[in-house]
């Protein structure tokens, strides 16, 4: 007599879960074109994406989960159901800092999902460019880094643009040296981002004290260098790495563990409030004593916490300064609203760069 495979009864349930999942997934998608049919018959034929919607529906996913997957893979995998059923509506363009395979292609992809058509363009600010246009319907960019600071550069394109923030995405940058070198002593220059090579000083210092580091404009641009020169390498991520089929020969060689960069998506759709919101600010200032602190007084009597500050010169005056702020909450809230006010009537100048929901795992 033959013994019965201990993994057949197992097998056998895993099959009706895949079907009746696949079942409900259909199910789903046959809602999206419902509601993207309903939209078109009352004249809506741009907004099929809802960052706040999304946004709503991860928060919930995530507390209803108890494991054994962590939140941030049920988020990945109910992300990735939306994003289908999205493209079924309406594929979103997506500008970011390319060519394919940068970190800001992989936040794009964290927030919106793989189904997007991608539209790497040669800068920042042919990203902000793109989107005022409508060759895409939103952007992605670097705002601030957890080790390096703020993107100064995109925090001046704000300035001049007329585009409002629609959303935010955290990724975590884990940084990959890459070569079709075996060792490093082969490795003479080292191509990445300014940025990167800031990231990675101290590991370089220590591995590669005499390599020449060279800055370009992208990570994803490094690997493309080091693919076409001899006794070269780059720093990146795994997607370039994948993407351009460059041999990792050394992970994780970010100076900090949990270096993070923030992202936001950039766009002409205003959200509504989701529930869990920030706001940021763009707020021009009077030259005189006690002008900063006319700007957060109104924000402190409210009990407004402000996760963020940062001063840029104004370009319209000599010592004259723009200051970037992000708080919590949504414009739309009646206490951010009074301290909006408040702050135009202190300043001179206040623009809601956007109210959009918190970025989710």
């Amino acid at each position: 007599m033959v013994d019965k495979d201990p993994l057949a009864d197992i097998r056998q349930r895993i099959d009706e879960i895949d079907a009746a999942v696949q079942q409900l997934v259909s199910e789903r998608a046959e809602c999206a074109r419902t509601v993207a049919e309903i939209k078109r018959e009352q004249g809506d034929s741009e907004h099929f994406y809802r960052p706040e919607r999304e946004a709503q529906v991860l928060r919930k996913v995530q507390q209803r989960n108890q494991g054994p997957l962590s939140d941030d893979a049920i988020a990945g995998i109910f992300r990735e159901i939306m994003a289908v059923c999205l493209a079924l509506e309406k594929p979103l363009k997506v500008a970011f800092l390319g060519p394919e395979g940068t970190y800001t292609h992989a936040a794009a992809i964290k927030h919106f999902g793989s189904r997007i058509e991608p539209e790497p363009v040669a800068s920042i600010e042919e990203v902000f460019r793109l989107v005022e246009a409508g060759g895409a319907n939103f952007g992605v960019v670097p705002v601030e880094n957890s080790s390096e600071g703020v993107i100064n550069h995109t925090l001046d394109l704000f300035m001049k643009s007329a585009l409002t923030v629609s959303g935010e995405v955290e990724l975590r940058i884990r940084h990959n040296l890459m070569t079709r070198e075996k060792a490093t002593a082969d490795i003479e220059r080292v191509y990445a981002h300014q940025q990167t090579l800031a990231q990675c000083r101290l590991w370089l210092d220590i591995n590669l004290p005499n390599a020449e580091r060279i800055a370009v404009r992208s990570n994803a641009q490094a690997v493309i260098m080091a693919s076409d020169h001899d006794h070269s390498a780059a720093i990146a991520g795994a997607m370039a790495a994948e993407l351009y089929q460059m041999p990792v020969l050394y992970a994780d060689i970010e100076d900090e563990p949990n270096n993070t960069t923030r992202f936001v998506v950039i766009g002409k759709y205003r959200s509504p409030a989701s529930g869990d919101d920030r706001t940021s600010l763009l707020v021009f200032a009077h030259n005189k004593p006690g002008s900063l602190f006319s700007l957060l007084e109104p924000l402190a009597k409210r009990n407004i916490s402000m996760s963020n500050i940062e001063s840029r010169p104004s370009r319209r005056g000599v010592w004259e300064y723009v200051f970037f702020i992000d708080i919590d909450g949504h414009r739309d809230d009646e206490n951010v609203a009074a301290s909006i006010a408040e702050i135009e009537q202190a300043s001179a100048m206040v623009t809601v760069l956007g109210s959009y929901p918190r970025a989710v795992l």
